[in-house]
């Protein structure tokens, strides 16, 4: 399944909930900064986590050097589709 996050870096504590953007996209908050990818990688590990998924099971899809990307989550949809509203709503 394909979501489309928000990468804020920098943040304090690492976080997975909330939205932004029209489209809504998933807020996922990283204390890495954007630098050599380290905030994107810590990014798909905390969704991964957030998901209850291997960090093998989040590609990266587009948005490499972007806040906003595209990520497939590779798993049982209607489980990914139901903890997707769930953060959205936190």
């Amino acid at each position: 399944m394909r979501l489309n996050i928000r990468v804020r870096p920098g943040v304090g504590r690492t976080k997975v909930a909330g939205m932004a953007g029209d489209p809504p996209r998933l807020v996922v908050q990283v204390g890495e900064q954007p630098v050599d990818g380290k905030a994107t990688e810590a990014a798909l590990k905390a969704v991964a986590k957030a998901f209850g998924l291997k960090p093998s099971a989040v590609q990266l899809i587009s948005g490499h050097t972007s806040r906003d990307k595209v990520i497939e989550l590779i798993g049982d949809d209607s489980l990914i589709k139901q903890r997707y509203e769930e953060l959205l709503a936190l």
